[in-house]
């Protein structure tokens, strides 16, 4: 179903691709958009457990996507680093591929947003986020990518 890499020698090994998607801040997520075009957006995000978490807008262009077609795609870039006298990059990236959904129990919302938070704001006390997440619980909207496939790729 997921096509495999063809240069099988760039293939980071899946330690170096969770290292990838945990040290990333942000990435760009795809989705099905408008009229059938591809609708690509940079968000950031947190990794935990095989799967994506994400915040945004409780309405607008993702969601609208979201709700056509649940099947969507994020990419991090890792590194990437011109090398003018060798024609070429040295590069590491990660691309995954799964099911994104908004989450609705209250539970699961929580611990992705604390995630989230710890994140983003790791020299934050629990209590400032704790503060913070219950400022904006109610205009929160939280999703979630379960990762189905992810290929991590490096070279120079």
């Amino acid at each position: 179903m997921f096509r495999e890499l063809r240069r099988k020698k760039q293939l980071l090994s899946r330690e170096e691709t969770e290292a990838v998607l945990t040290r990333g801040s942000a990435g760009v997520l795809a989705l099905s958009g408008d009229e059938d075009y591809p609708y690509a957006v940079p968000i950031s995000y947190v990794y935990s457990g095989g799967s994506l978490y994400f915040h945004c807008a409780r309405s607008g262009h993702k969601l609208d996507a979201i709700e056509r077609s649940e099947k969507a795609s994020f990419c991090v870039i890792d590194q990437d680093q011109i090398v003018p006298e060798e024609y070429t990059t040295y590069f590491r990236s990660v691309i995954a591929f799964g099911r994104i959904r908004i989450l609705e129990d209250e539970e699961e919302r929580r611990e992705a947003i604390e995630k989230l938070a710890l994140k983003y704001a790791p020299d934050s006390t629990p209590e400032e986020r704790q503060q913070e997440i219950q400022r904006e619980w109610e205009r929160l909207c939280i999703l979630g990518l379960e990762i189905e496939h992810v290929t991590g790729k490096g070279g120079h």
